[in-house]
């Protein structure tokens, strides 16, 4: 990435290493006229496909395949590398039929060197299980002015003789048209019908989802649309509790056309850019009316313990109701656990002194609002999103200061920005599943290309905006990674949705350069020598957990040490355990952002589909990459 604004954003002098930095992978250089009969080169290209050699490929090119070919997500690098894998995988899924989508091939240009031709086709595959595929081609010109594939991605779309996974219709849509509506109770007749969300003996389902919020939501929404027989256990008492039990100004830093939930747009207008937990709790209470998923869900809901039978198969889940707090065995062939990604429990540093301390002192987690505490002094440890959301809590409530705590430099990246770039893939024009399967094909290592190139751009156009963070206090990565915080930290950063200006107004004050080392009786203490009054402090620092460590806790060690981690990247530079075939057979992972869970919350429940069909995908593992980061 070139120079802007005399600041070489691609070498940030603050920016984390990642799995991702250490990829071989660049943007590539490529000149190409624009009066060029782009839908020709495409034709050609696709054809290439049939018998993919070295010769139709740049030496530094990439393929990403999700679920199409190689039953898993997989990203190989190296022309060698995606030749051998490519040929293997297609003889494997006998792969055949590759068409381009006609019109489909465009250029795309992100500056004056930087661009190549993208293009959309299908095919099929033709061994068991037969299914759909999708794929993109993004084409360069070579120094000897030929056209190469520099990146190749595919995608399963469907399996062949069964519902579309994409597909719910609607309860009321279905009963006005005389349309049989998707059901799961007793599709096996192993089932008996549900009332208020319980069920008569015998109790077993194809496949119980643990967690009912987006996560479990979108993938109830999938298992629905494809019969498989499903419940969803949730502990707390109501659709949407699992966003109104956190603080009371809780909302999306996000923007409002990139947070629905599957099958259409939860949150048309008037809802709001940016939902507050209260919009949240309503869509997702209407999305599970609209398409009848509440029957298959139980509130209240605990799993206590659990057990796994490998010879038959089976899980057997020992869970207890809210109602009259009774317990009750459960048994399932697939297990799906959507219990939170990012971890259950807080981080609460200990210092010195606590008892002498006069004040309130709680965790985000524990944090409700600040309205009680108006005329007081607040202090808010951290720097991240919940810690902003905290401290202008404090402010708009009229307490009489507020102090945030910066232990670590942090990235600040202004809302418009992100929506920016959304906004060209997610808009009312485009159905989600075509901007989903765009977007969520792309290898994160170009992904995190492409947004630090747009992001650091707009940053660089206004550097008086961070200049006056740095002036009050506030020590800011300007220059920052999104790809970093998402998928290997899981956090630590702040999307601006206004509080970065109470900051640089002086609203909210900021102590950095030092760290707490121990309660007074009036405030927190530092290692300067200095003191910040304080009648209350909360800690936004955090929380720690891995789906694995739930497992271990509820079925023993012995299924933990099979099971995979939770998140993160791996060698490929593919999330860790999520989506895909768990290493502990019929377990699966689901979680991350509202959008990851919309749009892959489509691949367990297809894995599960077709094992039911009794032709499970085949997993194919070869080509894989040494670890190379320290």
């Amino acid at each position: 990435m070139g120079d802007i604004s005399g600041v070489d954003v691609d070498v940030a002098p603050y920016a984390p290493r990642s799995v991702l930095e250490s990829l071989p992978c660049t943007l590539p250089e490529s000149q190409f006229e624009a009066d060029i009969d782009f839908e020709e080169v495409a034709s050609s290209s696709v054809d290439s496909l049939n018998h993919l050699d070295r010769a139709a490929i740049l030496p530094s090119s990439i393929w990403r395949d999700v679920f199409a070919l190689t039953g898993s997500i997989r990203t190989f690098y190296s022309s060698e590398s995606i030749v051998n894998a490519w040929t293997e995988t297609c003889s494997n899924r006998q792969a055949g039929e590759f068409s381009i989508v006609k019109g489909s091939a465009k250029p795309i240009r992100i500056d004056k060197d930087i661009g190549w031709v993208n293009l959309a086709f299908t095919f099929r595959n033709r061994a068991p299980p037969a299914a759909q595929c999708h794929g993109f081609l993004s084409l360069v010109l070579d120094q000897d002015r030929k056209w190469k594939i520099w990146l190749l991605r595919t995608v399963l779309e469907q399996l062949e003789g069964c519902d579309d996974v994409d597909q719910l219709v609607p309860i009321q849509e279905a009963s006005t048209n005389g349309v049989h509506p998707h059901t799961t109770d007793g599709v096996d007749g192993n089932h008996q019908p549900s009332v208020n969300g319980k069920t008569d003996s015998p109790k077993h389902f194809d496949c119980i989802v643990v967690g009912g919020g987006q996560a479990g939501l979108s993938t109830a929404g999938r298992l629905q649309a494809l019969g498989i027989s499903y419940v969803v256990l949730d502990k707390h008492a109501k659709i949407g509790d699992n966003w109104m039990t956190r603080y009371d100004s809780a909302r999306l830093h996000t923007a409002r056309e990139y947070n629905h939930l599957p099958f259409d747009r939860t949150f048309p207008l008037p809802y709001q850019e940016y939902l507050t937990k209260y919009d949240l709790a309503r869509g997702y209470k209407d999305w599970v009316e609209k398409f009848g998923i509440g029957k298959n869900i139980w509130f209240g809901t605990t799993l206590e313990s659990g057990s796994r039978d490998e010879s038959q198969r089976t899980w057997t889940l020992l869970v207890r109701r809210g109602e009259d707090d009774s317990t009750q065995t459960l048994t399932c062939r697939y297990l799906v656990m959507a219990t939170g990604g990012g971890g259950q429990i807080p981080i609460m540093p200990t210092y010195p002194g606590r008892e002498d301390f006069q004040g309130t002192i709680l965790h985000s987690a524990e944090y409700k609002s600040a309205e009680a505490w108006r005329g007081k002094a607040g202090v808010v440890v951290g720097t991240a999103n919940t810690a902003h959301d905290v401290a202008e809590d404090m402010a708009e409530a009229g307490l009489s200061s507020v102090t945030m705590v910066q232990r670590t430099r942090t990235y600040v990246l202004p809302c418009e920005y992100f929506k920016v770039i959304s906004d060209r893939s997610y808009n009312a024009d485009v159905p989600i599943i075509d901007a989903d399967r765009e977007g969520y094909s792309m290898p994160y290592v170009i992904s995190r290309l492409l947004s630090r190139k747009a992001l650091h751009a707009a940053a660089a156009t206004e550097p008086e905006r961070f200049d006056a963070l740095e002036k009050a206090g506030f020590k800011v990565e300007r220059y920052g990674d999104i790809m970093y915080h998402i998928l290997e930290k899981l956090g630590g950063h702040y999307m601006d949705v206004g509080c970065s200006d109470k900051i640089a107004r002086g609203l909210i004050k900021m102590k950095a350069g030092a760290l707490p080392t121990h309660y007074t009786r009036t405030g927190l203490a530092f290692s300067d020598g200095t003191e910040i009054p304080a009648d209350v402090i909360i800690f936004s620092t955090g929380f720690v957990g891995n789906v694995r460590t739930d497992v271990g806790q509820i079925f023993g060690k012995e299924i933990a040490s099979r099971a995979d981690d939770f998140w993160t990247l791996d060698e490929e530079g593919e999330l860790k355990g999520v989506y895909k075939r768990n290493s502990q057979p019929d377990l699966f992972y689901m979680g991350g952002t509202i959008g990851h869970s919309r749009y892959f919350s489509r691949f367990p429940a297809l894995q599960i589909k077709a094992d039911l069909m009794g032709t499970p995908l085949p997993v194919y593992d070869g080509e894989r990459r040494k670890q190379t980061v320290n």
